[in-house]
């Protein structure tokens, strides 16, 4: 109990963290890599605080003809870094850059 007080109290004393990196996941319904991807993100969200967007490639033709079955695409500040799975060692070295 002491521990969770003291992140709370701690929390309050420093502000709410700004997000460093813009993470892009693209996505389509019904795939499980993406749903374990997803949950991947948002592991390492919790130590990193980044902002996630997530986009369903099938809402626009012209990502389904770019990305077509590599889903998930994950794009950090921009630049492609992952398609069909996300390695986490690299993820967390991606992240922990400025």
């Amino acid at each position: 109990m002491p521990t969770v007080f003291l992140r709370k109290w701690f929390a309050e004393l420093i502000g709410p963290r700004k997000a460093v990196h813009q993470i892009t996941f693209y996505t389509r319904q019904g795939c499980t890599c993406c749903d374990k991807a997803l949950l991947e993100l948002e592991k390492s969200n919790r130590r990193f605080h980044f902002n996630i967007q997530k986009v369903d490639i099938d809402s626009d033709p012209y990502l389904v003809e770019k990305f077509g079955l590599e889903v998930p695409v994950i794009a950090i500040d921009g630049k492609v870094r992952f398609k069909g799975l996300i390695n986490p060692v690299l993820l967390e070295r991606i992240l922990k850059q400025p």
